[in-house]
């Protein structure tokens, strides 16, 4: 059988994480997952407008998120709604990297592995295709998956010098068709 995205992307490493982040990964074709989450954007006006330009979502505490995700080989697409505010990603493998595709801007992830949890460390910005973010900017582009108390968990950060604090957003999701069964 075809290894996913992060299956190929991870190697060996993939099946030594917790099986809540396996199992969001290791699956094909299209699925959801639904479950809460908390967003906060940064104060300052340059991050504020990065946001908009980004078409990030909006704070909201406590707040609904589904993720649509098509996982088709080497390439996943996931539309995810916070709140109803959508934010579209288009991931694939590049060189051993992963490519995701986020609006306007191209990032270039490291995955890697720490104890049982997930970890994505950008290597590589770019927006509209043509401006490279220097990469001394990108220490404060990255995410965590994790497990705890039986569930997947996320945490995703953007924080660049100048612009301060773009984006956090975290929260736990868990399979709908599991949640239908129960």
């Amino acid at each position: 059988m075809t290894p996913t995205l992060f299956q190929r992307l991870m190697g060996a490493e993939f099946y030594h994480l917790s099986d809540e982040v396996k199992a969001l990964h290791s699956r094909r074709g299209p699925y959801s997952y639904s479950g809460e989450c908390t967003v906060e954007r940064g104060r300052n006006l340059l991050g504020w407008m990065a946001c908009v330009v980004m078409r990030l979502p909006p704070p909201m505490q406590a707040a609904p998120i589904r993720v649509d995700f098509d996982a088709q080989g080497a390439q996943e697409s996931w539309q995810r709604s916070f709140n109803g505010a959508p934010m579209r990603s288009r991931l694939r493998f590049d060189g051993g990297l992963l490519l995701d595709r986020t609006g306007p801007a191209r990032f270039r992830f490291r995955l890697f592995r720490i104890d049982k949890e997930l970890y994505w460390v950008a290597e590589q910005v770019k927006v509209f295709g043509l401006f490279a973010l220097p990469e001394r900017w990108l220490d404060g582009v990255r995410c965590r998956e994790f497990a705890e108390d039986g569930r997947y968990r996320f945490e995703v950060e953007a924080r660049l010098p100048v612009f301060g604090r773009l984006l956090r957003y975290e929260g736990w999701l868990a399979p709908d068709d599991q949640a239908d069964q129960g």
